[in-house]
């Protein structure tokens, strides 16, 4: 969970609690041990359903190479860590929050970690761009080798870097799997003015969070979305009861049932997934998704 690519500097408006200070440190274990006690989970159900979503534009591309995959609000390079790598997000947790020995420096860390990683290596990796507005966050992911390109770059508020209009320009996929609230339909007007052809978008979404001004965006550039029905995922749990109340709150004036959801005691979001028309005929998110 990265707060979004402004990388929060406060909490939002309907009330999420203020995460700042584990998002932009020298290396995760910060961000894994604040997150863990919480039951962070988000990035497990982006694993399989992204690993799910590429496979099936792979195939619709297959005269093309690997597939180029944008991440927003990319953090640490969790989502790319795993895309790519046989590993699960209990076995980063297991990693990163591990007690007991001398704990490395962030040096030390990043060597031991780019071995890690190396040695675990899908046999056909996506290329992954990662796009946050925390500098040290991505420039760890850099340094061991999670992303191809890292930017840190906030396009809520700026256009994109020479450098990334240049990447950005054979974008596939666009995955997030937090952000939306914190980015905005802004940032994805930006990242389409720089594609070649609009890419297919799959998006975790707070259930707080209304996603039709950036559906809206993706209409326009000639895309459907469509939302997941048939289940809800899994945030994490709520920090504390002002959270609780903050976010019944929002979805409430949504119009949303907390019921079987939120009353659970954990942030819901629902996945959408936006693509041409004709891919959604020949294949409904649905049928798409592993059972």
């Amino acid at each position: 969970m990265t707060a979004g690519v402004t990388n929060t500097t406060a909490a939002t408006d309907w009330g999420k609690a203020d995460f700042e200070a584990i998002y932009n440190c020298p290396d995760p274990r910060r961000y894994f041990t604040t997150l863990h006690p919480l039951e962070y989970q988000i990035p497990h159900h982006g694993q399989a359903v992204f690993r799910a979503v590429a496979e099936t534009l792979q195939r619709h591309r297959s005269d093309r190479p690997p597939l180029n995959v944008v991440d927003l609000c990319c953090s640490y390079g969790v989502n790319a860590a795993l895309l790519n790598h046989q590993l699960s997000l209990d076995d980063l947790y297991g990693r990163y929050t591990a007690n007991g020995r001398a704990q490395p420096s962030t040096g030390q860390l990043i060597d031991e970690d780019r071995k890690f990683y190396a040695t675990r290596r899908r046999a056909e990796p996506l290329r992954v761009t990662g796009i946050d507005a925390a500098d040290r966050a991505v420039g760890y992911a850099r340094a061991v080798g999670l992303l191809d390109h890292g930017f840190a770059e906030n396009l809520e508020l700026e256009e994109p870097s020479p450098e990334l209009r240049k990447v950005l320009a054979g974008t596939d996929l666009i995955t997030v799997t937090g952000g939306v609230g914190y980015i905005s339909a802004r940032t994805f007007g930006r990242l389409f003015d720089c594609v070649s052809s609009p890419p297919w978008v799959a998006a975790f979404v707070l259930r707080e969070v209304s996603y039709r001004p950036i559906s809206a965006l993706l209409a326009r550039a000639g895309l459907v979305t469509e939302r997941l029905t048939t289940r809800t995922f899994r945030q994490r749990q709520f920090a504390d009861g002002n959270e609780r109340q903050a976010a019944f709150e929002a979805l409430t004036a949504r119009g949303l049932s907390t019921a079987d959801k939120e009353a659970d005691g954990f942030y819901h979001a629902d996945l959408y997934l936006s693509r041409p028309a004709a891919d959604v005929a020949a294949l409904p998110l649905e049928e798409l998704l592993p059972g």
